[in-house]
């Protein structure tokens, strides 16, 4: 993200999967959930489909058979940082690690017509913006991208999507869930947001029923 004027925007390279239902198994298969850390999964994004060899948890993409046809091996898709898909991306299962690869590639905004309700809020808590737009809307993107442009501008103050400075559509997203994305928060920020109200409620509970308390 970057500040341009005073509009706070994630911009960049669009990179198109025309497909519905691509489920959290085809974002990072099963394989690679080994990993304790919550970093280090930009290689191991859409494995399945980046790569004509079988590949496994520490081996890296220079020590991989690239498949040249699928669209984040070609420049300047590459460098996406925008992910135009279709319905009901991020299906399946619950796991985090689908967010961390796209956040650990550089995608920092994922625009389709629905999403798997679990992955969308594990977006808000990775620094990944989803954007659902109409179907109409996501096949006019389709469009103009295959023939048109390459870019776009996500605005988050103003909650549009531009490209070349004409505006293009307006996307809904709850201002709380954005704030994660703006100021980096994550559950326990959220939560110490309300530290003063906790802890309020913690001396009046102690006043009123000290037998919780007795083991302090």
């Amino acid at each position: 993200m970057k500040i341009e004027g005073n509009e706070l925007i994630i911009s960049g390279v669009v990179a198109s999967i025309d497909r519905d239902n691509i489920d959290t198994d085809q974002i990072i298969p099963t394989e690679y959930l080994k990993s304790i850390k919550k970093y280090g999964f930009e290689d191991y994004l859409f494995d399945g489909w980046r790569y004509l060899d079988d590949g496994k948890l520490g081996v890296l993409k220079g020590d991989r058979q690239q498949n040249p046809d699928f669209i984040l091996n070609k420049v300047p898709f590459d460098k996406a940082t925008i992910l135009l898909t279709r319905d009901n991306f991020g299906c399946g299962s619950s796991r985090e690690h689908a967010v961390w690869a796209l956040r650990d590639f550089g995608i920092k905004a994922v625009i389709a017509s629905s999403f798997g309700d679990i992955f969308y809020n594990n977006c808000f808590k990775n620094g990944v913006l989803p954007i659902r737009l109409s179907k109409d809307q996501i096949d006019n993107l389709f469009k103009a991208f295959d023939k048109e442009f390459t870019e776009l501008t996500v605005s988050l103050d103003s909650k549009k999507i531009s490209q070349n400075e004409t505006e293009l559509y307006s996307f809904e997203v709850e201002d709380n869930l954005l704030e994660r994305i703006i100021y980096g928060l994550d559950d326990v920020d959220m939560t110490l947001k309300f530290k003063e109200k906790i802890m309020s409620f913690e001396q009046i509970r102690k006043k009123e029923k000290p037998w919780i308390f007795s083991n302090e």
